[in-house]
C-alpha cells in the first residue's frame, strides 16, 4: 500500500512539474508583460528596469525555476487586467466554482445512480425508455443550449429561480458559501442543473450498462440458485459491484466539472474561476491564465489520486494481485 502510494505521489510531481512548464510557457510566447504593464509608450530604460525587476532577463531556465518556486507557494504575480494578486482572485473565485461543481456532482449521483438501476432492472417499462430517451437528450444537448432553455422556462416564464449570480453568501472566514442562505441555494439550482445534465446521463447509462453485466455473471446466478431474495442480490450483490468502475467516473467527473463549468458560470454569470478564466483570456491576461492551468491541474491530480486510493481499498482483486505480485 505504502509502494503504491509512493508511486502516485511520484507520478503527481511529475504530471504538475510538466503542466507548469506549459504554464511558463504562456509568458515567454503569449504576449510580453512588460508592454502590458507599461503600455506602448514606455521608454527603454522604464522597459529595461521593469524586466530586470521582474527577473525577465534571466537564462530561461533560471525564469523557470523561479516561477516553479513561487507556483508551489500559490503566487503567480499581478493579474495584467486588474492590477491585484492573482492568488487573491483564484481565492475569491474558487469557492463559487467549487460549491457549484459539487452540487453538480451529489444531483448527478442522486439521481443518476437510481435512474441507472430502475433502467436495468426493468428495462420492458414506459419509465425506463423514457429515462433513456432522456439520456439521449443530456448527451446530445449543448450545455449552454441547456442553460437558455433552463432561464427560459424557470425564469422568464415562470419566475421561480434567478436568471444570474450567486445571491447572499456568508463568510466563513476566507471562504464565501452561498449554502448557508436560502437565496444563495435558490440562485445555485439552475447552474447546478444545467451543469449536472451530462454527467447524470452519463453515470445513468454506466450504471445500467455495468448492472446488466453483473446480473449476467456466474455469481448471480449462483446466488439466485440458493434462493436469495431479489431485493439482496439486486442491492446487496450487483450493485456494489455495479459502483467500483462508478465511483472511478464519477471522481474524474468532479474534476471535469470543475474545469469545464466555463460555459455555463458564463451563461448565468456565476462568479467563478470560469468567468475569471474567459476574461482573462479575452485580455491575454497571462498570469491568471497560467494560475487558472496549473490549479485545474493541480484538482484533476488530486482527484485522480484519491479516486486510485478508493478503487484499491474497494476492489479486493487490486490487492491480491499485488501480494500475489510480491
Amino acid at each position: 500500500m505504502l509502494t503504491f502510494i509512493l508511486r502516485r505521489l511520484m507520478q503527481a510531481v511529475l504530471v504538475m512539474v510538466a503542466v507548469a512548464f506549459i504554464a511558463f510557457l504562456l509568458f515567454q510566447y503569449v504576449g510580453d508583460p512588460v508592454v502590458f504593464l507599461l503600455g506602448q509608450d514606455a521608454r527603454p530604460e522604464q522597459i529595461r528596469e521593469l524586466r530586470s525587476s521582474l527577473g525577465l532577463d534571466r537564462p530561461f531556465f533560471v525564469q523557470f525555476w523561479f516561477f516553479l518556486a513561487n507556483a508551489a507557494q500559490g503566487e503567480f504575480g499581478l493579474s495584467l487586467r486588474l492590477g491585484a494578486k492573482v492568488s487573491r482572485l483564484i481565492g475569491e473565485r474558487f469557492p463559487a466554482t467549487l460549491e457549484l461543481a459539487l452540487v453538480a456532482a451529489m444531483l448527478a449521483l442522486l439521481v443518476g445512480v437510481p435512474m441507472g438501476v430502475y433502467a436495468a432492472l426493468r428495462r420492458g417499462r414506459m419509465l425506463s425508455h423514457l429515462f433513456m430517451m432522456f439520456s439521449l437528450l443530456g448527451v446530445s444537448l449543448p450545455t449552454f443550449l441547456i442553460g437558455i432553455l433552463l432561464i427560459l422556462v424557470f425564469s422568464v416564464w415562470l419566475g421561480w429561480f434567478p436568471s444570474f449570480g450567486r445571491g447572499e453568501t456568508v463568510q466563513l472566514g476566507w471562504w464565501t458559501s452561498g449554502l448557508l442562505t436560502r437565496d444563495g441555494w435558490v440562485h445555485i439550482v439552475l447552474p447546478a442543473v444545467t451543469l449536472a445534465v451530462f454527467q447524470l446521463t452519463l453515470i445513468m447509462r454506466l450504471v445500467r450498462s455495468e448492472m446488466l453485466e453483473v446480473l449476467r455473471t456466474d455469481f448471480i446466478k449462483f446466488a439466485r440458485a440458493r434462493g436469495l431474495p431479489s431485493r439482496t442480490i439486486h442491492f446487496g450483490h450487483a450493485l456494489k459491484n455495479t459502483l467500483v468502475p462508478v465511483l472511478t467516473i464519477t471522481g474524474l467527473q468532479l474534476g471535469g466539472l470543475i474545469a469545464f463549468a466555463i460555459i455555463t458560470e458564463t451563461v448565468f454569470q456565476w462568479p467563478g474561476m470560469g468567468l475569471l478564466f474567459i476574461q482573462a483570456v479575452t485580455y491575454a491576461d497571462i498570469p491568471v491564465m497560467a494560475a487558472y492551468l496549473c490549479l485545474i491541474a493541480l484538482v484533476f491530480v488530486v482527484i485522480n489520486l484519491v479516486v486510485d486510493l478508493l478503487y484499491f481499498a474497494v476492489d479486493p482483486r487490486l490487492r491480491l494481485g499485488r501480494s500475489g505480485g510480491h
